[in-house]
């Protein structure tokens, strides 16, 4: 298997809305974006998949020296191996690997966020960055896209945070800051048993509808953000943006039904969503 087949089977196996949108680019420029989300994969699967907080310290200590050393010249790992060919075209610098990976590790460092500051700044890591490697591998010539893909990559992340409330409580992350849950008098506690019938309490609905609106808030923001001029090269973007935003509004439909389920839009949605968003441009 060569690297550029590794990086597509970990893509393609994760079922990822972001999958969708790749399809539409050109070969050189889906190769990258493949090979930087195989990556990025890479990296959420260590905090995701290892039980062990301080063996999962040191895998991601181990990325960490794979990317100054793939940036060397000496890429060991098959999904560096792939995106190193790309780095140098499309403006990818370690410091954009290396922030991913300290986004992973705030997860093994805290479970909490006590306010939305705090929360932004993980966010940022985890998703700002990405958005802004994403836009510069779809094609960027205008500066102030790299804010549009940032404020897309926070509200794609909000959404995320909404959707997996029910999963993080599970594995004891609550992602929803302190402040807020204190705002709506919904305690901690309460979140991570999941239990009826206090679950989908007015409490706890008017709490998740404050975190939609303001994700509502980032997409308008993000859509308002993106020049005339990046438009057309930023349609694999908007897809995303679609997509997620489909996401959220059948999570709200569902009157946020997010603690004892996982809600998602099928395969064929996400694909009919992409092909509408490459018709239209928007």
């Amino acid at each position: 298997m060569t690297p550029a087949q590794y990086a597509q089977q970990k893509a393609a196996a994760s079922g990822s809305s972001f999958y969708y949108a790749f399809q539409f680019l050109d070969a050189p420029r889906r190769e990258a974006i493949t090979a930087f989300y195989a990556f990025c994969r890479e990296v959420d699967d260590v905090v995701d998949e290892v039980q062990d907080a301080g063996v999962a310290s040191t895998k991601l200590a181990w990325w960490r020296g794979e990317v100054q050393q793939a940036f060397q010249g000496q890429p060991n790992h098959p999904a560096l191996q792939a995106l190193m060919p790309h780095t140098a075209g499309f403006d990818i610098r370690a410091e954009h690997l290396l922030q991913v990976i300290e986004g992973c590790e705030m997860d093994l460092r805290q479970s909490r966020y006590l306010d939305y500051p705090g929360l932004q700044r993980y966010c940022h890591l985890v998703a700002g960055v990405v958005g802004e490697v994403a836009s510069s591998i779809f094609g960027r010539t205008d500066a102030a896209t790299v804010h549009y893909a940032h404020r897309l990559g926070l509200a794609l992340q909000l959404t995320n945070i909404i959707r997996d409330v029910g999963d993080d409580a599970r594995r004891g992350r609550i992602y929803l800051p302190m402040s807020e849950l204190q705002q709506f008098g919904v305690t901690a506690a309460e979140l991570l048993r999941r239990e009826s019938p206090w679950g989908y309490s007015d409490r706890f609905l008017a709490l998740m509808r404050f975190q939609a609106e303001r994700a509502h808030r980032c997409y308008d923001e993000a859509m308002a953000m993106l020049p005339e001029a990046d438009r057309s090269s930023q349609k694999p973007g908007l897809m995303m943006a679609n997509i997620y935003r489909a996401l959220l509004r059948e999570v709200e439909s569902t009157g946020f039904q997010v603690l004892h389920q996982r809600i998602a839009l099928t395969p064929l949605r996400k694909l009919w969503i992409a092909m509408k968003t490459n018709w239209r441009g928007r």
